[in-house]
Formats: C-alpha cells, structure tokens, sequence
C-alpha cells in the first residue's frame, strides 16, 4: 500500500511541474515595454494569437486593396497589353488631356504593387524612388482600359496622395509603410506594446490596443471616416488622408471633409449627397441612421468567424440586411410598387462612381423621387436607376408616385354617433 501511495504522490509531483512547465512566460518588464514608443509590428505578428480573426480578414477588400506585385503575380487580373490598353484609350481622346499614343504606359514589369481588383485596378511604379499610381486604370466590370491623371500622374506622389488608406503604418517622413493592404493596425492602432505583453498580464495588454467594438459609437465610426471620406488633412498640407490620425481619435482634428457647399461639384451632388467613392462616412453623416446610433458595424463586418457571406461584408446579402431592424408592416402604398422587398433598390440607389457611373449605393438611405430631378436635373432619382425605368418620363414617374404613396382623402359622411339606453 505504502508503494502505492508513494507511486500516485510521484506522478502528482511530475504532472505538477509539467503543468509549471508549460505555464512559465518569460518576466518582462511591462513599465520598461510601455516606456518605449509604440510601432507597428504588421499583422504576421497579430495572427499568432488572432488567427481566426486574421483567416477571416485576408478573405476581405480591405486587405486586398494594395497588393505586392512581385510577390504575388495573379494580383494583377488581366494582361498588361501595351495595344489593347492604347486602343481603349483612344477611344477617349476627346476627354483625355494627353494624346492617347503619349500617355505613359508601364510594362508588367514596372508594375510593384496592385491597388484594387473589385471594381477597378490601378498599378503603383516607381520614379526616382517615389511611388506613384501609374495613368492607366483597368474597369473589371466593363472590361475596358481608361485613363487616370494622365496629364500629370507624376507630380501626385502615391503616399502622400492616397498611401495612409490603402496601406497600413505609413511614414512620409521615411517614405515607407509597414504592409500593403487594410491590416489589423489600420483600425486597431500600433500593435507593438500589445504584442510585447505575456497573455498572463491581462489587463495591461488589455488597455494596450483599441477595440473599436468598445468605444463608444461615434469614436467607432470616424475609425471608417478616415479612409470612407474625400478631403484633405489638416496637420499635412496636400495630403488626401488624415495624417497624424490614430484610432480613437476626434477624425475632424485631422481631417476635413469635402462638400458641395465648399465647391466640390466633382464628388458631390448639390443635396450633398456622394457621387464619388470612398466618400460613405460623408452620406453616413447626413442620414438617421447616424442620428439613431446605427453605425458602420450595424451592418457591416470587419472580420467574422468563418467564411464572409457576402460581397458587400454584410451580416445579410441585400434587402435581408435592412429586415433585421425595419420590420415589413404592410404592401401598400408606395411599397407596393414593383422592388418592393428590395429597400437597397430605393433608398440606396446607385448613384456614386468607383470605376463605371452608378457602379456603387448611397449611404444616406433617403430614396431619391422623380421631383428630385424635375427640381435639378444633375441629380438623379431612385427610380431612373432602375434599368425599368430608365428612359421613363420624369413627370409620369412622379405621378405614380404619388398616387400609390399619398393616402387619399376619406370621403362621404361622418357617421352620427348612436346614444345607447340601458335598462335593467
């Protein structure tokens, strides 16, 4: 019995400093770790505790929107032909400001990394040591060949222009960047002191890293204006991005939107509302959405366990996305027209640019009625960008409108009200 219990004591001595073993973490010093300047570590160093989280993502846009050419030759989606890309450019010439057979062309072999595949593509080259997005750009839909800046694509110099939304920890000082692409730290800050930290100093490594999911809604959502927005910075002059700008942050201290009111007519409509891309955050502002406190992230995803669901990182694909919140009470009315069941159809109409016009919706989520452009005829309607009603007279258009979504007037008599007499 006594070899026993001296047998049992022994395996519980050595599982014991197994366990010590295998818990131990090397001491570090978190007062000496915090005392150094935070930097970006990239997220190779990020998915070694987040890997799901980081599965998740590398199947999104945001980190497909810059990629390395040289390290991943299928980034560029369709053949770099001199011909072809000229003979789609001449197509042009009464828009272009350099002569279609003059305008820079680069040979694959130039081509260091890919902005975009979605919509559009562009292709960063670089000239005396500065990287600039060459004048040529491929429109996936449409398959064809346009021309971007072509008259002066050199004197726009990527970082400065567009770098700090299309690649994460960029330095103009240094002329660098830390990855291509929409990474982990572009939203949640340098990750330097959070992946320093053991597991086992919890709340330290805690309050080293933002959780834009635990900061309060407003904070949360200029994490997306900074780069779904058109402006200029204010703390780096002729920057288009918000330099300076760390999540969590006031984004107005760093950045100033554009509007039609201060003379954009290019990118904005005269009712504010976005005709360029990446300009969401700017018709978030102006919808009730942004007054009732529903966010970016109420409806779409950053990264999620398991695969993405949908093209537009949304919880639902179209309409099913809006019946989440807004409950279908009735089919009448102006609902009981053609789309309805289809909320995205109406009251976010593909109105803005990204590669072909009306490619992209509105996020002020207000349908645009025919009176909208009978009022001002470079505004469009909800109505008109449905291939239906494309061609459709605006003045008829309105009319239907108002006769299935104005209540009509009751008519005839009121009724007398009946006195009732009771008796036992």
């Amino acid at each position: 019995m006594k070899a026993k219990a001296f047998a049992k004591i022994l395996i519980l001595i050595i599982f014991s400093l197994s366990l010590w073993a295998c818990s131990t973490e090397p001491v570090i010093d978190i007062a000496a770790v915090t005392a150094q300047p935070k930097d970006f570590v990239g997220s190779d160093t990020c998915k070694m505790c987040h890997l799901e989280h980081y599965d998740s993502w590398k199947m999104t846009m945001h980190s497909r929107m810059l990629q390395d050419a040289k390290a991943n030759e299928d980034a560029i989606i369709v053949p770099i032909n001199e011909e072809t890309i000229r003979a789609d450019l001449a197509k042009l010439s009464e828009k272009l400001k350099v002569p279609s057979d003059k305008i820079y062309v680069p040979q694959k072999e130039e081509i260091l990394y890919t902005i975009g595949s979605q919509w559009k593509q562009r292709y960063l080259v670089k000239k005396d040591d500065m990287l600039y997005i060459s004048p040529i750009q491929y429109n996936a839909d449409t398959h064809r060949w346009v021309n971007y800046h072509e008259q002066d694509w050199d004197k726009r110099p990527w970082l400065l222009k567009c770098g700090g939304c299309h690649a994460t920890g960029a330095d103009l000082e240094k002329n660098t960047f830390k990855e291509p692409g929409v990474a982990c730290e572009a939203c949640h800050g340098k990750g330097s002191w959070h992946s320093a930290l053991p597991k086992t100093a919890v709340f330290e490594k805690r309050n080293t890293i933002i959780n834009p999911a635990k900061l309060t809604m407003g904070v949360a959502a200029q994490i997306c204006g900074s780069c779904h927005n058109r402006g200029h910075a204010t703390m780096k002059k002729g920057s288009g991005w918000p330099v300076g700008y760390e999540p969590g942050k006031a984004l107005e201290a760093y950045y100033k939107s554009t509007s039609f009111e201060a003379g954009d007519v290019k990118h904005v409509y005269a009712n504010e509302f976005s005709k360029g891309h990446h300009q969401q955050f700017i018709d978030w502002q102006q919808s009730k959405h942004a007054k009732e406190g529903v966010t970016c992230t109420s409806c779409h995803y950053v990264h999620q366990i398991g695969m993405p669901q949908t093209r537009s990182q949304t919880s639902k694909s179209g309409s099913m996305q809006c019946f989440q919140c807004h409950l279908q009470v009735n089919t009448n009315l102006a609902h009981s027209i053609h789309s309805f069941a289809n909320c995205i159809g109406c009251h976010m109409p593909r109105i803005a640019k990204s590669a072909e016009s009306g490619d992209i919706r509105s996020h002020v989520f207000v349908t645009l009625l025919p009176e909208d452009t009978l009022k001002n005829p470079k505004i469009p309607n909800s109505c008109q960008t449905c291939h239906k009603h494309k061609n459709d007279d605006l003045e008829e258009l309105q009319s239907n409108w108002k006769k299935l979504a104005i209540i009509p007037k009751p008519v005839g008599k009121p009724i007398e009200p009946v006195e009732y007499k009771y008796t036992r």
